[in-house]
């Protein structure tokens, strides 16, 4: 089941994405513009600094690992300082061993090389602070134990795995940054693009993290109507205030009409319906791995190999996405800000776009691999238990 779990990461940074935008995708950002609201505190919404590379120009995470391209590196000079094969890594990005690279550009690495020092960057969660500040930390008042400073190089490095975005034909840094709600500067500074934001098919791009606990920006109330007078024919004369002629008269009524009282219902004969019958179980199986909240945002449920994977509830099919290894992962948009995640699917039915019914076939699970579907609910940022909208 790890092939599974390092599919959450993936699934969860592509739903974080899709949930900024809670309008149709406009990739292509024509509406935009015209009476558009202001983008200014889009633009003000600040994403971590990409973290720094080891001396060889590698940024390590426990799921992959990317090189940072330095001035005047092509792709051969860049696998001999890393001590990758040039040709694999040349096919593996979608280029030549012999194109020129700018500097900071990332290219991403088809297989580990030695980790550095201080390891692969670890999640907060997963990181013992005490160790990280170089010291044993006193847990009780009886007890006092003198800390010490650990080398910088042995000091490992603390944030989120941001996902790594594979470039498809027809896609922009534009749409790219439109799709998973970050602004094309900050994309562009942690992929070091140049100056037209030029991107390739099968390119990899890091996708910028959000600082711990950001909250996309408010939207701006849309401005109220303007008459607008013919030309020539000047412009309306507000009535100025006078003390001698009164306010003309203003009849109120009341907010809301008073509602006649209406006798409790008999609960012995009706039935509340809950969340449960929001959604139907997306594959028949049991669950394996239940849902636990900043380990495991979803539930694996167990199912036969080339078995069904049906939409939980109708929707739009919002992205289609790769893991690390190649596997699809699919995101579906319902109705309010709630998003359905499904992974470890192969044999897809659907594409980006696909307007999807409640119970319709979507993919299959994989016939390789771990015979498993991992399904995530979002709302909004937040994951919830799944449980909660399937039923029995």
């Amino acid at each position: 089941m790890r092939r599974v779990a390092r599919h959450l990461a993936i699934g969860t940074g592509m739903a974080l994405g899709l949930v900024a935008c809670s309008k149709p995708l406009d990739i292509d950002m024509r509406g935009a513009f015209g009476d558009a609201p202001s983008t200014a505190d889009a633009a003000r919404a600040a994403t971590t600094a990409r973290p720094q590379p080891d001396a060889r120009g590698i940024i390590s995470y426990p799921g992959y690992q990317v090189a940072v391209a330095r001035r005047g590196d092509t792709l051969a000079r860049l696998a001999t300082r890393i001590g990758a094969d040039a040709e694999e890594l040349a096919r593996f990005n979608g280029i030549q061993t012999g194109d020129i690279l700018r500097e900071g550009e990332i290219v991403a690495l088809p297989r580990r090389v030695p980790e550095p020092a201080g390891g692969p960057i670890q999640p907060p969660s997963g990181v013992d602070i005490a160790s990280v500040a170089g010291g044993a930390i006193a847990r009780a008042d009886a007890q006092r134990v003198q800390t010490t400073t650990l080398a910088p190089a042995a000091t490992p490095q603390i944030g989120a795995e941001p996902v790594r975005h594979r470039v498809e034909r027809g896609e922009t840094a534009y749409s790219i940054a439109r799709l998973y709600g970050v602004t094309l500067r900050s994309l562009a500074e942690w992929n070091g693009l140049g100056s037209d934001f030029a991107v390739r098919e099968g390119q990899y791009l890091l996708i910028p993290v959000a600082p711990p606990g950001a909250t996309p920006p408010p939207r701006e109330a849309a401005a109220a109507p303007v008459a607008v007078t013919p030309p020539g024919s000047g412009s309306p004369t507000p009535t100025p205030p006078s003390a001698a002629r009164p306010l003309p008269a203003e009849e109120t009524r009341p907010a809301a009409e008073p509602v006649a009282p209406i006798a409790a219902p008999d609960l012995s004969k009706t039935e509340t319906p809950t969340d449960g019958a929001r959604m139907v179980r997306p594959v028949d199986g049991a669950i394996i791995r239940d849902y636990a909240r900043g380990r495991n945002d979803g539930i694996d449920i167990a199912a036969s190999p080339g078995a069904p994977v049906k939409a939980a509830d109708a929707g739009t099919v919002a992205a289609i996405t790769e893991d690390t290894n190649g596997i699809p992962i699919v995101v579906i948009r319902h109705p309010g800000s709630l998003l359905t995640v499904y992974s470890n699917v192969g044999a897809l039915s659907v594409e980006k776009g696909d307007t999807v019914t409640r119970g319709q076939k979507i993919a299959e699970i994989r016939r390789d691999g771990a015979a498993a579907l991992h399904f995530e609910v979002r709302d909004g940022f937040e994951s919830v238990d799944p449980n909660r909208f399937l039923g029995p």
